[in-house]
């Protein structure tokens, strides 16, 4: 049984930083491709950053340049490196994988985290 699990969110001020860790079990980690989402209140999710098995990547527009994903296979983990947090960024961040092709459906996925916490203060 899949089991994704966030860490590290928590309340930042403007322009601070933060990472975001996400332990998987209970899939081959090494073979999926995982993904960062968040969702605002009122606001649909969104996937914000992706990562293939390869150690390909994607990014949505409005966080590229700042954030960073990477994976670290041999610990079956994923972060994501914020820097230059806004206001806007505020939002429950999940992190989740699946199993198809990278250019598969590209931001469907099927196991999820349950999401933590990230508040940017102006």
């Amino acid at each position: 049984q899949a089991q994704l699990v966030e860490s590290g969110g928590g309340s930042v001020q403007s322009g601070g930083s933060l990472r975001l860790s996400c332990v998987a079990s209970g899939i081959a980690f090494s073979l999926y491709r995982v993904a960062w989402f968040r969702q605002s209140p009122g606001k649909e999710r969104e996937g914000i950053a992706a990562i293939s098995s390869a150690g390909s990547t994607r990014y949505a527009d409005s966080v590229k340049g700042r954030f960073t994903i990477s994976r670290d296979n041999n610990k079956n983990s994923l972060y994501l490196h914020m820097n230059s947090l806004q206001p806007e960024d505020t939002a429950i961040y999940y992190c989740a994988a699946d199993s198809r092709g990278w250019y598969e459906r590209q931001w469907e996925y099927d196991y999820w985290g349950q999401g933590t916490q990230v508040t940017v203060s102006s």
